[in-house]
């Protein structure tokens, strides 16, 4: 299983955060990868840098015949086209892609996988617990819905009202 965390805060060439995500969304269905099935968004308070506007996030599950590092240029070339600058760490974003899981891959070079953050991320475990409840963490074998419970003093967020219908994907 292939799974990418979305977010954006800020408004871009593709729009508002919520736009934006719904486009990165789309984006993931074409250029040689495939869509499987896109979270519902969530609304969610900033991490790390908490001094900017709420983001908006997904997570994603595809599939590609991409190796993963691959597909980490195709995530950062998607980026671009939504106007990202990488500028400061946990700072605003007109749109970050993550590659949480790549078939369970486990790796500590350049490309962390699994992404290292994932169980202290609300914002990418309750999209994932909806789209992928029996996904593991390769490393601690833990569900997602299982790191949420372990979970305390993060903001948890509130569904935004639009999702993308899943017959586009």
């Amino acid at each position: 299983m292939i799974l990418i965390g979305l977010g954006s805060n800020v408004s871009g060439p593709w729009g508002s955060p919520r736009e934006t995500v719904m486009h990165a969304l789309r984006e993931l269905d074409r250029g040689g990868t495939k869509l499987v099935i896109g979270s519902a968004l969530v609304e969610t308070s900033p991490f790390g840098k908490v001094n900017q506007p709420s983001f908006v996030n997904a997570v994603a599950r595809i599939t590609t015949a991409m190796p993963p590092d691959a597909l980490m240029l195709h995530l950062h070339d998607i980026e671009r086209q939504a106007g990202r600058q990488r500028r400061m760490r946990w700072g605003p974003r007109t749109l970050d892609l993550d590659l949480l899981d790549y078939h369970g891959l486990i790796r500590r070079d350049q490309l962390k996988l699994p992404h290292p953050g994932i169980a202290e991320r609300d914002f990418v475990l309750a999209p994932l617990t909806e789209i992928a409840p029996n996904w593991r963490h390769p490393v601690t074998r833990r569900t997602a819905q299982a790191m949420r419970r372990l979970l305390s003093g993060f903001s948890r967020g509130g569904l935004v009202l639009d999702r993308l219908p899943e017959t586009e994907f």
